[in-house]
């Protein structure tokens, strides 16, 4: 530390530097409030700005919240942004709880770290740190060399799973895609009949609707439309539902017309992933996707999820059925399962949750890792991270980073 020295005597610290050293001090458990916070902000973008990140910020001045924001829509102002506006001259000396590293590029809208530093921001706090190649650690880095104190990775776990779907479009150029299943106790997901209206209870399917609501695009398989003839709609108390994108593979384009699928009202198209060499026309808003074939029948799902990448889609919840199940788990395309298991038993000639022979070994099933069990409901809910993708996604979010 830089020390004075006048008539001999060491003197205390310059005063920049003391301020410096002040700033630089917070305390944890404060920190993290915040970042709560500003977390809750943050998911009210979900769903609605891809293809961005969805992005929370908060000012707080003596204690105290001064302004708020969060990323609205592609295109419109970050969240930094709107919580300076928000706050006016109330941001000077202000410090700036923000869920992921503020962009130091010009896109659609000038860089957030510009507008930190004119605004007179004393501290930023930082969840995330983005992986995207025009910040990576460039946003922070201005701050920084703008005399403002930054301090990194508060609450970062909580943050990286918030914008984990637009991790992985980041870094692999693909959709993150969870699989959601329904199954009874003896994990079957419809009876011999192929009947599974309904499977859980009511509080189950409202949390459905509610996850339909935060994604990009759901999709389900031929055999699914045939035989639930869903709408895949979004269904919210009030109607304040917002419908996703609706994926249907039909390799051969067979599906018949007469589909609820192919007339929802909905803003949201249907898009239907083939691989045949024909066309057809489904319905209105329906568009026909052409995929490459896979080598064992069926549509490319590499291909496929690389072309709904490529229209920003960042979160893909897949929805059945068995087959789909399968491949999807087979080719390692799972981010995150979340399966709801009911107080229900089906029998031996139910449909299985996956249509597939599975290893012979109980050594070599897939594990979950980061699993949580909850009560919804009548039914319990099991989340987790198949173990290996834990492990690539870790290895694509480092090499993002550089």
């Amino acid at each position: 530390m830089t020390r004075i020295v006048v008539r001999g005597r060491r003197s205390r610290p310059a005063p920049a530097r003391r301020s410096r050293a002040r700033d630089a001090l917070f305390d944890r458990a404060v920190a993290e409030f915040f970042m709560r916070r500003a977390l809750r902000e943050a998911e009210k973008g979900l769903g609605r700005t891809s293809p961005n990140p969805a992005v929370g910020a908060l000012l707080v001045k003596n204690g105290r919240i001064v302004a708020r924001g969060h990323h609205a829509r592609a295109g419109g102002p970050h969240a930094e942004v709107v919580a300076l506006r928000a706050a006016g001259a109330r941001a000077r000396g202000a410090d700036l709880y923000t869920t992921l590293e503020p962009c130091d590029h010009q896109g659609k809208t000038p860089p957030c770290s510009r507008a930190i530093l004119e605004a007179g921001v004393r501290r930023v706090f930082v969840g995330s740190r983005d992986p995207n190649p025009l910040v990576n650690g460039k946003g922070m880095a201005r701050l920084e060399r703008g005399g403002v104190a930054v301090v990194k990775d508060v609450l970062r776990g909580d943050c990286d799973r918030l914008n984990a779907h637009w991790f992985t479009w980041i870094t692999e150029r693909r959709p993150h895609v969870t699989l959601k299943a329904a199954v009874t106790l003896d994990g079957k997901i419809a009876t011999r009949t192929g009947d599974a209206r309904w499977v859980t209870g009511e509080a189950a399917r409202a949390w459905v609707h509610r996850l339909r609501d935060r994604v990009d695009a759901v999709l389900i398989g031929a055999g699914t439309a045939r035989a639930d003839d869903p709408e895949l709609t979004t269904r919210l108390p009030g109607g304040r539902g917002r419908d996703a994108i609706r994926v249907v593979l039909d390799t051969d384009l067979s599906l018949p017309a007469r589909l609820k699928l192919f007339h929802a009202r909905s803003a949201a198209p249907t898009i239907v992933a083939h691989a045949s060499e024909r066309s057809r026309r489904l319905g209105p808003g329906v568009e026909l996707l052409r995929c490459r074939r896979a080598r064992r029948g069926g549509v490319d799902l590499r291909d496929l999820l690389a072309k709904l990448a490529a229209r920003g889609v960042t979160h893909l919840l897949v929805e059945g059925g068995a087959c789909v199940h399968a491949r999807f788990l087979e080719e390692g395309l799972v981010d995150r399962i979340a399966v709801f298991v009911a107080p229900k038993i089906a029998g031996g000639d139910g449909l299985s949750l996956v249509a597939s022979r599975g290893p012979a070994r109980m050594a070599d099933a897939l594990r979950l890792a980061d699993v949580h069990v909850e009560r919804v409901g009548e039914d319990v809910l099991v989340t987790g991270v198949p173990a290996a993708e834990r492990r690539r996604a870790a290895l694509a979010k480092n090499r993002g980073r550089g």
